[in-house]
């Protein structure tokens, strides 16, 4: 089968489009590997086919946001962007597992938004969930406190065994603050019973106590 039938949303595309995009050859991407950084040009299209694929925003102080992860069936905001409107890439996106991707250029990419009304819809459909997102970010950044954005993300990362498995540098990026600052409020969280941590995992240990500090009726 080629690569097309493995993905939903290109194989629900109408024949021309799909051979158009048959001409096109999955690539592996390694752990670890920086895909593209600020100032480079956009290159083309990017579908994610499996693996995860992290977006971040790098401050000139050197601390990052991680502004959105693609994984497949998502877009790059980032790609669409500066395919669009021509601008250079303003962040950095790295691979935080082996991935499979395909990268579509610039041309074929153009083409097929004139001749293909199913792509049109699956390129603006999956800018629009991610601009969305983008704006739950900037909300959560510019409204919830540090503690808020902590506890968020530690109740919506959390295995089923209720621990989240990050390490304190990869939480500061997640939620866009500075790593001692989330070592002070995981003290904090800690000395409440919140929660219990370790270099590398963070238990729940009161789930309603986290859920008080995301609406704001705690601390």
């Amino acid at each position: 089968m080629s690569w097309t039938g493995t993905t939903q949303e290109i194989a629900d595309l109408d024949a021309p489009a799909r051979a158009l995009l048959d001409t096109l050859s999955p690539m592996e991407v390694p752990e670890g590997a920086v895909l593209f950084c600020p100032g480079e040009a956009v290159k083309g299209y990017v579908v994610m086919l499996s693996g995860q694929v992290d977006v971040n925003l790098i401050g000139p102080n050197g601390r990052d946001i991680l502004l959105y992860r693609v994984a497949p069936g998502q877009s790059c905001i980032q790609s669409t962007l500066g395919l669009l409107g021509g601008d250079d890439y303003t962040a950095e996106a790295t691979a935080e597992t082996p991935a499979r991707l395909v990268l579509i250029p610039r041309d074929v990419f153009f083409a097929l938004l004139d001749s293909s009304p199913g792509f049109r819809r699956l390129v603006f459909g999956a800018f629009a969930d991610r601009m969305q997102s983008m704006m739950q970010l900037i909300e959560n950044v510019s409204f919830m406190s540090v503690e808020a954005r902590l506890a968020a993300l530690i109740l919506d990362r959390c295995g089923s065994d209720g621990c989240l498995r990050m390490t304190q540098a990869e939480m500061a990026t997640a939620i866009g603050t500075a790593r001692e600052v989330i070592s002070r409020r995981l003290d904090k969280m800690a000395h409440a019973g919140s929660v219990a941590h370790e270099r590398g995992v963070v238990t729940v240990l009161d789930r309603k106590a986290l859920n008080k500090i995301v609406s704001g009726t705690a601390f």
